[in-house]
């Protein structure tokens, strides 16, 4: 059964389909729920109708590393990495790339 927070989110979502901040919201619940394929395919769906949101792309990895989906997380950190310096972002592309550099120990 959805808690109230996730129940809020999707009568929020309801509004506002294509917000990406809400559809991150929704994966990180269903993450901390830990349904964790339910909350993939929630990254992948924001990855697909937003793939410059540069918050999903940490997250995924982190996800898919969990899943064992040790290539999909570094492509996810790598793509990541693309989409925040093309965002000047350079907080995220540091957190990015030491999550990709950890991998690869």
């Amino acid at each position: 059964m959805p808690t109230d927070r996730m129940q809020n989110l999707l009568s929020l979502l309801e509004t506002s389909p294509d917000d990406s901040f809400l559809l991150f919201a929704i994966a990180k619940e269903h993450e901390t729920a830990g349904d964790l394929d339910k909350a993939l395919a929630q990254y992948q769906l924001l990855g697909d109708k937003d793939p410059d949101y540069v918050g999903l792309y940490y997250h995924l990895g982190k996800l898919l590393e969990r899943l064992e989906h040790t290539e999909e997380a570094k492509n996810a950190y790598e793509k990541g990495m693309k989409v925040a310096k093309k965002a000047g972002d350079r907080h995220a592309w540091n957190e990015l790339s030491a999550a990709n550099m950890d991998m690869e120990f």
